[in-house]
């Protein structure tokens, strides 16, 4: 048995994987999740992915309290700080978002801090690099500029994050640092472990195949398969060389919606359509739609990555997007049909 490891946001869809490949992996894990009322549908939806879930346990965190926080780092070698709101809508209110990725990113490291632990790895998102550009290639040394025009909120919570925890880890003065692994994925598609297909990462696509996105947007960056997320997430915890690195987990090439639909049309599904929607329309729409609003910053973007780094240190061959998308529809109509 491998040591505990404290997983927050577990139940979440990259969560999910993560507590997967973690536990299959033989850590012990003690998840977090907002309500513990929830605690079963995790353990059924692990099980039903054959996974054993006797070496997990389910703590209640909030990101926006203090409550429990040192508890559930107590006696854990490593901390995987997942949990994070992730919504495309500019809310109404901009710190609904930014205040709580901010804060329990804090609370994570300062718990972490505490309890001794060796090691932190945290889910950012490659919008904290390449999220004021357009086109050209982003890599880890690159930082999204939070004033750019049409910057949605959720790369501002991600960007703000990220700095917030780089410059907790840069102030400390000890003998015995902790260290710092950021894994930042691109676009996610991927099968969720569980029937859930209503969050933000699911929403798309699922709208896609339902035939309810006439014109998708006119924009392409790296994509990445959730599993592979996960498994370069766990990969980091072992790996002395990750870090104080920023891991870009996502394609080298960009991708965009309309190649998605494209792929599900081959394939013979009905509903996806692949005609760009013109960027003056969606603008127009932007005065409307808060997540038509979240989708400016993204338009006419063209964006490749350098992935070099990841792929020389975990050994890294992605799973393509063409299998990514059309793995996910397959679970999504599973999902749906069983319904």
């Amino acid at each position: 048995m491998k040591n505990t490891i404290l997983l927050t946001g577990i139940s979440g869809y990259i969560g999910l994987h993560c507590a997967k490949e973690l536990l299959d992996a033989g850590y012990s894990v003690r998840g977090s999740i907002r309500n513990l009322t929830k605690g079963q549908e995790v353990r059924d939806t692990l099980a039903a992915a054959s996974v054993d879930t006797q070496n997990l346990t389910l703590v209640e965190l909030d990101l926006t309290s203090d409550r429990g926080w040192d508890e559930a780092a107590a006696d854990c070698e490593f901390v995987m700080h997942v949990a994070s709101p992730f919504v495309l809508a500019n809310p109404k209110e901009p710190k609904d978002l930014i205040s709580p990725a901010i804060d329990g990113t804090l609370r994570a490291l300062r718990a972490a801090k505490k309890a001794g632990v060796q090691r932190l790895v945290i889910t950012s998102s490659i919008f904290s690099m390449m999220g004021s550009m357009k086109t050209g290639t982003f890599s880890p040394s690159d930082w999204t500029d939070v004033d750019a025009p049409d910057i949605n909120t959720y790369t501002k919570s991600k960007t703000l994050a990220e700095k917030a925890a780089w410059d907790f880890i840069n102030e400390q003065s000890d003998d015995a640092p902790m260290e710092l692994t950021v894994i930042a994925p691109g676009g996610v598609f991927g099968p969720p472990l569980g029937r859930n297909i209503t969050g933000q990462s699911m929403s798309m696509l699922v709208q896609m195949l339902s035939g309810k996105m006439p014109m998708v947007p006119n924009t392409a960056f790296p994509m990445v398969d959730v599993r592979d997320v996960a498994k370069l997430h766990v990969q980091a915890l072992a790996l002395p060389k990750t870090a104080g690195k920023r891991i870009i987990a996502a394609s080298s090439e960009p991708h965009g919606f309309q190649s998605a639909a494209q792929f599900l049309k081959d394939e013979g599904y009905k509903g996806p359509s692949t005609r760009i929607a013109p960027n003056f329309l969606l603008r127009l729409l932007a005065n409307f739609d808060r997540e038509v609003k979240g989708m400016l910053g993204i338009l006419g973007m063209h964006l490749g990555s350098d992935n070099s780094q990841t792929r020389d240190l975990f050994n890294w061959t992605p799973i393509t997007f063409k299998q990514s998308v059309l793995e996910t529809a397959a679970a999504v109509k599973a999902i749906q049909d069983h319904k």
